[in-house]
């Protein structure tokens, strides 16, 4: 079974800082922010309203309310690559949920100013889990309740510190059921190596159920091939995700961009999207079924221990017999005894 455990802390300690932090030096902050305001400039496009190209590719309502009043808006700039990625993790994850029957289970992994619990028309019944920096999200959730963020009826949202020394058990004690489907959306999430990604992945394969969906952006610097290479970079990533059980295929920024009626930004981008399913059983899964094969094993310890133990029907002779016929009949039988098996001793103890 795979963990974030406490076994990393000193790794842990050294990715993210101790130290009091304040707003502008603050660099999980400063990212997240920097993120919010493309979301805040891509929601307050302007131009011809007949034109694909000059309308938003969504609205977030809320962005506005981390980007510092002082941000200079370029709302003429070409379409960001993160913009691009938004719309498709929006898309993938609402089309995904509203095919879930009963509860619907999202996981995001993300900076801590995601605001899709909120911005988004989530079906009832469904429970959202982010997890992401403390620190950043407190600070959101705190501007998020200033400009009376709600997120849908009947939908819950909680937060995960991704600084806590176990991820999985932490799921799992505010709800998260891995034997029900969900769908794990990665944008976003501070990753300083590719052992933390590769940490990060095993957990998601060992909570996910089978046939569950895990999509987003990775930092491109995460292969250890050169990015320019796709075919290179392919096989890593097969490699990579296979190696904890998803099948998973790389997604092409223009080719999104494209099916969207957009012209995104030319040049090398710093992500690689993808989308992956799960092939194996979750930890959750595995210990459903091993309990169910017990069960059936113990079933069957069961009824074959009634079949030794069980009282077995009383001797009748084919004709009425009286008690000095039937003692004959007795002294016969161990008169022969030797030849057919049986002791005497031991029934007499039987019958005293």
């Amino acid at each position: 079974m795979s963990k974030f455990t406490g076994n990393n802390n000193r790794m842990r300690n050294a990715w993210f800082l101790k130290a009091q932090l304040s707003y502008e030096n603050d660099p999980l902050l400063q990212s997240a922010i920097s993120s919010a305001s493309l979301r805040f400039q891509e929601t307050h496009k302007r131009g011809n309203s007949s034109s694909l190209l000059s309308k938003p590719l969504f609205m977030d309502p809320y962005a506005g309310c981390f980007v510092p009043p002082h941000t200079r808006m370029d709302l003429e700039n070409p379409l960001k690559h993160y913009c691009i990625a938004t719309k498709f993790i929006d898309d993938k994850l609402l089309r995904t949920v509203n095919h879930m029957d009963g509860l619907k289970q999202v996981v995001i992994l993300s900076d801590g100013m995601d605001t899709r619990p909120y911005r988004l028309n989530w079906p009832s019944s469904t429970i959202m889990f982010d997890i992401s920096p403390d620190r950043v999200f407190q600070n959101a959730a705190e501007k998020l309740q200033g400009v009376g963020a709600k997120v849908p009826r009947n939908c819950l949202y909680l937060h995960i510190p991704l600084e806590c020394t176990d991820i999985q058990q932490t799921l799992r004690m505010k709800g998260f059921n891995g034997t029900r489907p969900s769908i794990w959306a990665f944008q976003g999430l501070p990753v300083m190596t590719l052992a933390r990604f590769e940490e990060i992945l095993s957990t998601v394969s060992g909570m996910a159920m089978k046939g569950c969906i895990f999509l987003g952006e990775l930092p491109a610097w995460l292969a250890e091939t050169e990015f320019g290479s796709k075919s290179s970079t392919k096989e890593w990533m097969n490699n990579l995700f296979m190696s904890n059980g998803f099948k998973v295929d790389m997604v092409s920024y223009n080719d999104v961009a494209k099916s969207l009626g957009k012209v995104v930004k030319s040049g090398e981008h710093e992500n690689i999207l993808f989308v992956s399913e799960q092939l194996q059983l979750s930890d959750d899964q595995m210990e459903t079924r091993r309990k169910e094969m017990q069960k059936v094993e113990d079933d069957g310890d069961e009824e074959d221990n009634a079949k030794k133990i069980r009282k077995p029907k009383p001797w009748k002779h084919s004709e009425p017999v009286t008690r000095t016929q039937l003692m004959q009949m007795r002294d016969e039988f161990w008169d022969t005894a030797p030849h057919y098996g049986g002791r005497k001793g031991i029934y007499r103890l039987i019958v005293s």
